[in-house]
């Protein structure tokens, strides 16, 4: 819960925006979103992100890279296989043991040696499921 005090100068909007955490703007993305570290850990996972596997956050975080996409290979590194897979329909895992086809977007860190990916997600799972039939 955010908390100001009333004596505060009123800051700019900018100044607002550059002294806010990155975590709680990565929670308030409307988008789910989903951040990995090399060997597979998950690092980050938004209440978006969550709901779209039928958990909750705290239960995705618990998981490893390969509990949460059902078909992407888990021989290399999970941010490698992120990055491979970027801009692609990924399979993940719901908790009711169904699929969640969503494309993934390329990581928002970009450069080659980062330890993490971190990525968006837009379900397609019903808009594909109609196209099928």
């Amino acid at each position: 819960m955010e908390r100001r005090q009333s004596d505060e100068q009123p800051r700019s909007p900018m100044e607002l925006l550059q002294q806010m955490p990155a975590l709680v703007v990565l929670e308030r993305f409307p988008v789910p979103v989903l951040a990995i570290a090399e060997d597979g850990s998950i690092l980050f996972a938004n209440s978006a992100f969550a709901e779209m596997v039928g958990r909750s956050t705290d239960d995705v975080k618990a998981l490893p890279f390969a509990e949460i996409f059902h078909s992407l290979p888990a021989d290399d590194s999970a941010v490698s296989v992120m990055r491979a897979h970027a801009d692609l329909v990924v399979e993940l895992k719901h908790d009711d043991g169904s699929i969640v086809r969503a494309l993934m977007s390329k990581s928002a860190l970009l450069r080659g040696d980062d330890p993490v990916a971190l990525a968006c997600f837009q379900d397609l799972t019903e808009k594909l499921w109609t196209e099928e039939l």
